[in-house]
C-alpha cells in the first residue's frame, strides 16, 4: 500500500510518495520514495544508479507519429489498425515496461489477427524456460531465500552489476527470519566461471574454465544423488577439487540458494540450454540431500508479467502463433528473432519500451513495417516507423500489476501526469480493429 506525503512551500507543489516500484531491473524494489515537485522527480530515495536512471525526472513525451511526422493519436491508431488488419502475418511483440494488463491486451490482439505473438523472453531466457518445461525446477520467492538460506551459491555472477540491491535487499546481508544475523548467519560461495565471477566478499571460491561449466554442474548434481556415480567423469584435478568443496558446502547447508544469470551469457543457444538444463538438475539434486532454491536473475520491466499472462491467456509463455485461430507453441522455430531473419512476418506492433528489445531483433526491425506503442517511442530509434504513439511508464503514469523476477505479483499507482497508458491505446487498437471488420462484414 503507497503513501503519500506533502506540503507546500511558497506555492512549490512539493510532495513525496513512498512505496513506490523500480522497473529498472528485475530486483522490482518497490521501498522508492519520490520526491515531486511541480509533477517532476526531482529526488528518488532508496533507488540504486539504475533505478534513478530508470525513473528519470518522470518526463515523458506524449506524441503521436506517422512516418516520422505528428499526427493526432486517433489518426496513429488507424494506421496502425490499417497496417495490421492488410497484413497476411503479423507480429505483436512485447517488450518491456508494460503492466500486466497491457500485456493481456496484446495477446487479445494477437488473437483476433490471428497473428504471431512473442516477448523478450524468447531471446534472454528461452534456454531456461525450456529446460524448467523439460525438467522440472526447484525454486522459490525472494522473501524465502532471505528468510532461509544459510548457504548462498552466487554461479557466475555478481548481483552487484546489473542488480545492484540484491545483495541488501535479499541476500545474503538482510536478516532473516530464521537468520537473526544477516550476513554473519550465512555462508557465500562465488563461483568464477572465465570472467564472469561472483561476488568480491564471498566466504569461499571456486573457479573454473567455461568449457568446465557444464560437465562440473552435471558432475556435482550426481554426486549429491549418488555420491559414487560421479567419479568417473573426465574432469580435470581443479574442477574435481571444485566438485568436492561444492558438495561439503551444499551437504552442510540447511537451505541453498543457487544464484544464477540466465541472460546476459556470451555462447551459443547450444551452450545456453546445455548450462540452463544443468542448473535445473543441480537444484533438482539439492532437494535430494537438504533444501534449496533455483534463483535466476532476469531483467527488468516486467518481463516475466508477459510469460505469465501469455501462459495464463494461451497456455504458453512465449512464441505463440494464432494463425490457424488456436494459439500453438513454436519456441524451437518460431520466435521473433526467427521469424524476422526468415522475412516470415510482414507487419510488426511492438507494445512496450524499444530500448530492452534485444539486439537479435532489434537489428532487424528497422528493415520491416514497424509500429509502435510504447514509453518514449517518438524518440527511440524506431520513432521513424509507420505509427508510433508514446504512452507512460508503469509505475509513473500507469497503474496495473508487475511480476518481479521471482514472479512474485505488485501493484502499481499512477504518481505523475503523463501520456495516457499503454493498456488504454491497446485497447483502442483492437476495438478500432474490431469495430472496421463489423462494418466489412455488414
Amino acid at each position: 500500500m503507497s503513501r503519500e506525503t506533502g506540503h507546500t512551500e511558497q506555492g512549490s507543489g512539493i510532495r513525496t510518495v513512498e512505496d513506490v516500484a523500480c522497473l529498472g531491473c528485475g530486483c522490482t524494489c518497490d521501498d522508492i520514495a519520490l520526491v515531486i515537485a511541480d509533477e517532476r522527480i526531482v529526488e528518488a530515495r532508496n533507488a540504486c544508479a539504475m533505478g534513478v536512471q530508470w525513473f528519470g525526472d518522470g518526463a515523458a513525451p506524449a506524441r503521436a507519429l506517422k512516418a516520422g511526422l505528428d499526427c493526432r493519436p486517433d489518426e496513429a491508431v488507424e494506421e496502425i489498425a490499417r497496417l495490421l488488419q492488410a497484413a497476411s502475418a503479423p507480429l505483436i511483440y512485447l517488450a518491456p515496461d508494460v503492466t500486466c494488463e497491457a500485456q493481456r491486451e496484446a495477446v487479445a490482439l494477437a488473437d483476433l489477427l490471428r497473428g504471431v505473438l512473442d516477448t523478450v523472453t524468447s531471446d534472454t531466457a528461452l534456454a531456461s524456460v525450456l529446460a524448467g518445461q523439460t525438467r522440472g525446477r526447484a525454486t522459490a520467492t525472494l522473501g524465502e531465500v532471505r528468510n532461509r538460506a544459510d548457504l548462498v551459491v552466487f554461479w557466475g555472477v555478481d548481483p552487484a552489476l546489473r542488480y545492484p540491491r540484491f545483495e541488501t535487499r535479499y541476500t545474503p546481508q538482510p536478516q532473516g527470519i530464521h537468520l537473526p544475523d544477516g550476513r554473519r548467519s550465512r555462508t557465500v560461495v562465488a563461483v568464477d566461471v572465465g570472467e564472469r565471477r561472483g561476488p568480491a566478499d564471498a566466504d569461499l571460491r571456486v573457479t573454473m574454465a567455461p568449457d568446465e561449466e557444464v560437465p562440473v554442474l552435471v558432475a556435482l548434481a550426481s554426486a549429491l544423488r549418488a555420491p559414487s556415480s560421479w567419479s568417473g567423469l573426465p574432469l580435470r584435478p581443479a574442477a574435481l577439487t571444485a566438485v568436492q568443496e561444492l558438495v561439503a558446502r551444499i551437504g552442510s547447508g540447511h537451505y541453498v540458494a543457487i544464484v544464477a544469470e540466465i541472460a546476459h551469457m556470451p555462447s551459443s543457444p547450444g551452450d545456453q540450454a546445455r548450462r540452463a538444463e544443468a542448473l535445473t538438475l543441480l537444484s533438482l539434486a539439492v532437494n535430494d540431500v537438504t533444501r534449496g532454491a533455483l534463483l535466476s536473475l532476469r531483467d527488468g520491466g516486467n518481463a516475466p508479467g508477459a510469460d505469465a499472462v501469455l501462459t495464463s491467456q494461451t497456455g504458453f509463455p512465449l512464441a505463440v502463433d494464432f494463425s490457424r485461430g488456436y494459439p500453438r507453441y513454436q519456441p524451437w522455430s518460431g520466435t521473433a528473432s526467427q521469424r524476422l531473419s526468415r522475412r516470415d512476418v510482414d507487419a510488426v506492433l511492438v507494445v512496450g519500451s524499444v530500448t530492452g528489445i534485444p539486439p537479435a531483433v532489434m537489428s532487424m526491425l528497422p528493415g520491416a513495417t514497424t509500429c509502435v506503442i510504447g514509453p518514449r517511442a517518438s524518440v527511440s530509434v524506431l520513432s521513424g516507423g509507420a505509427a508510433v504513439i508514446d504512452t507512460g511508464l508503469p509505475s509513473l503514469h500507469e497503474e496495473g500489476t508487475v511480476l518481479r523476477m521471482d514472479d512474485v505479483p505488485l501493484p502499481v499507482r499512477r504518481r505523475i501526469s503523463g501520456p495516457p497508458s499503454t493498456q488504454t491505446i491497446t485497447r483502442a487498437l483492437r476495438e478500432r480493429i474490431v469495430a472496421s471488420a463489423g462494418r466489412r462484414a455488414s
